[in-house]
């Protein structure tokens, strides 16, 4: 009997597992025939990655540098193991061993399943509310474009706050270790920017856990929940506290840290510019996509592709369209894949909690989602978004800020799942309050048929690009007329369809309220509406036609004509400009060390190169080969790119299936300089490198004048330096000068790690040319080394060891002690 009992309360926990399971193969079915999703950023990843992992399986170390993009940058960013992390095992367990990307969707469905069982709703509505959160369409959105990390961080939110819920409802010991777990989850899967926005959001219902406990006259529980909790946050720290260090160090020094140059005060943070953090801006009139899927017309893809659309356009307009690649979407983001829909369902019941539900949570809840949606509008919405980046710790350190909607698809979906739970418990409730549920209705389902019958009145079909683009011209009347014909017939198609799901499960509540149906049929009824919603939008996303047989993932480049002949070279270091878009390139990574590469958090020092120098240089290149420039014009091209020839430009791709551009004119991986040129700032550093010979001159800081001390420039002639030996962290030189010689390294300068060495003595070296490595080398034969030993890495890991040791083993008691007491209780 015990043991019936005991499966018919664990049945709703074990249907809902298998479900979860289920339905992630569902949705990702592909799977199950050997296929994998193609993501284009890991597939970048593999790219700049590879030097990282070659060297990791050659060794068995972690190179934590790479050369392979960007002249050279710090690997923690890119792929770095922690092994003193023992999180990454739990991680693994969680995920039941199942391939990606079900594991996402699976991680999704049970994360939110925790909150909602802490928030003691019915198992089975928990199930079905889980749906909600993991449909949300742009966590589906970033899967496909292979933002995983991205993705485990998302998964994690929903059970660390109701970890911290649990913790002030005065379980202490649970929701402490818990709390404890989970925040190490999420700081362990490494998106910083994610975690920051939940950390946002947990100070806003701190702030209300507060006023509630202030009104129960409860505030010795408040502080002894928040002191469990700050103990949670250490123990969570303690066996993250390798990565946090480094990315720390390198973020101060990577272009999330305030720049050296002097630029427009008016754009100008502590961390990034105001227009490049705010280029991803969500529209405010866009942000009814959370409602309406297509309310800008959904991803960047091609008007054209639309045949329903299409066919509403005069037949020469449709050429038109097609040849000029006008884009489906008309928002004023520059790209999109799709975009935040919460879900028509969750909008209305989300709606209809403001009504239903009371206490201090929902007001936690509209709060951080009012708070979630102004933010993201970013530029759209400046006085508040200028505070935060001027005035709000690290705020200024993220890029994309329309990101922080991730908040209101975290928040809409709990209200609205709460909103159900009253109805389920009270469902006279809607009859009690039915002018609060027609308000509701007429709230959404109401204005989505306004919109339908006057679409122009409330909204823009073409984005501002457009509008400034086409402006007066009465010859582009007749195609204006046509693409807007075209998208209004997108947009209310959408309106209606997400109007019918609004009717349906109003009406499932109403009938429901008047007990026609019984609890079971209702939930059922839920169910289908709400996989029919967010499952069918989602498949816009991802489908069948993304995913590929995993030996074309597993490959993600083959080399190229030029490619191949750059391998032939087996110099030991040298690097590749592929003039193909190069500072956002991965395919050049996987083969060479390149010029550019893919990384959203390259160093400071090297974006400033590229928009200062670089940019000009490739321009240059590129303006020779296209005025047909013979052999003469290229080479003298060559000679006038000193940024590129001091980082040892030896190969120029212009055409994948050509040979390559040989550069004679490569300064080499070193050399010894005849003139020093003194720069006062960052701003005369850079600016002096567009006017120098950098094989002979090196302009350096005067902050460094105390390392070069008294020396004085000699006659290099004769004298020599070669590289000898090669790996990412740790190189080897050989130098024979007959005096003493300032040596310029073609490496990129970075303090917190690199040290310099002079026959195994270590030795002061500086920063020279904006970017570069600089030493001063004795006369005679020496071997010089630059080894990358970054203390905070090794000292992080000793920290990560205990901080591992203490979490698991305080996990391990506690929910001991929470097993005992439970076959106690049973007992009594």
């Amino acid at each position: 009997m015990n043991n019936q009992n005991l499966f018919k309360k664990a049945l709703p926990y074990l249907v809902a597992i298998i479900s979860f399971v289920i339905i992630s193969f569902i949705f990702m079915n592909p799977i199950l025939e050997g296929k994998q999703l193609s993501q284009h950023d890991i597939k970048v990843y593999k790219g700049v990655s590879k030097e990282i992992k070659d060297h990791r399986a050659e060794t068995g170390e972690e190179a934590l540098w790479t050369n392979s993009m960007f002249g050279g940058m710090p690997a923690y960013q890119i792929s770095t193991k922690y092994p003193n992390n023992w999180i990454k095992h739990i991680h693994q367990i969680l995920q039941l061993g199942l391939p990606r990307p079900v594991n996402f969707l699976f991680l999704y469905f049970i994360g939110f399943f925790i909150l909602l069982l802490i928030l003691r709703v019915d198992p089975w509505l928990a199930l079905i509310g889980s749906f909600a959160f993991a449909f949300s369409s742009y966590f589906i959105i970033i899967i496909q474009a292979g933002h995983n990390t991205k993705a485990l961080a998302l998964a994690y939110m929903a059970p660390l706050l109701g970890s911290i819920i649990l913790t002030y409802r005065g379980k202490y010991l649970l929701g402490g270790i818990l709390t404890a777990l989970f925040a190490a989850l999420e700081i362990s899967v490494n998106h910083l920017q994610i975690t920051y926005y939940l950390l946002l959001f947990l100070i806003i219902v701190g702030v209300f856990i507060l006023i509630d406990h202030i009104k129960r006259n409860e505030l010795p529980q408040f502080f002894k929940a928040t002191a469990v909790l700050i103990i949670a946050a250490i123990l969570a720290v303690m066996p993250n506290i390798t990565n946090l260090l480094v990315t720390s160090e390198y973020s101060a020094q990577s272009m999330r840290g305030k720049s050296e140059l002097v630029k427009d005060g008016n754009i100008q943070t502590s961390g990034l510019d105001k227009d490049y953090a705010t280029q991803w801006s969500y529209g405010i009139g866009e942000s009814w996509s959370l409602l309406i899927p297509n309310v800008k017309g959904g991803g960047s893809g091609a008007l054209a592709a639309n045949k329903k659309a299409m066919e509403l356009m005069e037949p020469q307009m449709r050429q038109v369209v097609s040849q000029n690649r006008i884009s489906s979407y008309w928002g004023d983001q520059p790209i999109m894949s799709g975009p935040t829909y919460a879900g028509a369902i969750i909008i209305f019941l989300f709606v209809l909690g403001l009504f239903y539900v009371k206490g201090w949570m929902k007001w936690a809840l509209l709060t951080g989602t009012i708070f979630s949606l102004t933010l993201a509008w970013g530029k759209n919405f400046m006085p508040l978004t200028s505070f935060f980046l001027d005035y709000f710790p690290l705020y200024n350190k993220f890029r994309a800020v329309s990101m922080i909607l991730i908040l209101a698809e975290l928040t809409i979906p709990i209200l609205a799942i709460l909103a159900v739970k009253e109805i389920i418990l009270k469902p006279r409730i809607i009859q009690e309050k039915q002018k609060q549920f027609f308000i509701a209705f007429g709230a959404t389902g109401g204005l989505l048929l306004i919109f339908y019958i006057l679409p122009t009145v409330f909204f823009s079909f073409l984005s501002q690009m457009e509008i400034d683009a086409f402006g007066d011209n009465p010859r582009a009347a007749e195609l204006v007329a046509n693409i807007e014909m075209a998208r209004i017939s997108i947009f209310k198609a959408d309106v209606m369809r997400s109007f019918i799901f609004i009717l349906l499960i109003a009406s499932a509540l109403y009938v429901y309220s008047l007990e026609k149906i019984n609890k079971t049929i209702f939930l059922a009824i839920f169910a289908v509406l709400l996989l029919a919603d967010m499952f069918t939008i989602n498949r816009r996303y991802i489908n069948d036609s993304h995913f590929e047989r995993s030996r074309k993932i597993d490959t993600p480049y083959v080399a190229s004509t030029a490619d191949k002949a750059i391998l032939a070279d087996k110099s030991l270091d040298y690097r590749v400009l592929n003039l193909g878009n190069p500072f956002n390139d991965g395919a050049t990574s996987y083969f060479h060390k390149s010029i550019g590469g893919y990384h959203s958090a390259k160093l400071g020092r090297y974006q400033d190169l590229i928009d200062l120098r670089l940019q000009k240089e490739v321009n240059d290149i590129i303006s020779t080969l296209q005025s047909a420039g013979g052999f003469t014009e290229v080479n003298k091209a060559l000679q006038n790119v000193p940024t590129l020839n001091m980082l040892n430009t030896k190969y120029i791709i212009y055409n994948p299936q050509a040979q390559p551009i040989p550069n004679p004119y490569a300064n080499g991986n070193a050399w010894f300089v005849e003139h020093i040129e003194w720069a006062d700032n960052a701003n005369e550093e850079i600016d002096k490198l567009a006017s120098i010979n950098t094989k002979t001159t090196a302009i350096i800081d005067k902050r460094y004048q105390s390392k070069i001390g008294d020396y004085k420039s000699s006659s290099f002639a004769g004298n020599t330096i070669k590289l000898l030996n090669y790996k990412p962290n740790h190189l080897v030189y050989e130098s024979n000068s007959t005096t003493e010689q300032l040596t310029i390294f073609s490496e990129i300068y970075y303090d917190k790690g690199w040290n310099a060495y002079i026959d195994g003595e270590l030795s002061p070296h500086f920063r020279a040319n904006y970017t570069l490595r600089a030493l001063i080398i004795p006369a005679g034969k020496h071997k010089v080394e630059f080894k990358f030993l970054p203390e905070s890495y090794y000292t992080g890991e000793k920290i990560a060891l205990v901080g591992s040791i203490l979490l698991i083993l305080a996990f391990l008691a506690i929910i001991g002690k929470e097993i005992k007491y439970c076959k106690t209780k049973k007992e009594e």
